[in-house]
């Protein structure tokens, strides 16, 4: 689980069972950019709810699918905020 707390929600949340990937919205003095956290979801004994990057063989294809989808809503984020700048600059 990382140390640094988020305190804006993900742009999006893609899921498959207990494998996630969050796709998170970022601003720079550059523009805005777009990073992809990679993980799972886990419960402890005591019924704590945790996330992980690391994962077992048989979750490997599943989470490369879903990196996949992850990149395509990316780009998708990406289009929409080129419109609404356009839009923004009356063209």
């Amino acid at each position: 689980m990382s140390s640094t707390t988020q305190t804006t929600p993900p742009a999006q949340t893609l899921r498959d069972g207990a494998l996630f990937a969050k796709i998170w919205r970022n601003t720079s003095e550059k523009g805005t950019f777009y990073s992809v956290q990679l993980g799972r979801t886990f419960t402890d004994g005591q019924g704590q709810i945790h996330s992980s990057d690391s994962f077992s063989n048989g979750e490997l294809l599943r989470i490369a699918r879903l990196a996949q989808v992850a990149y395509d809503e990316v780009l998708l984020h990406r289009e929409e905020d080129k419109q609404i700048a356009a839009e923004a600059n009356g063209a």
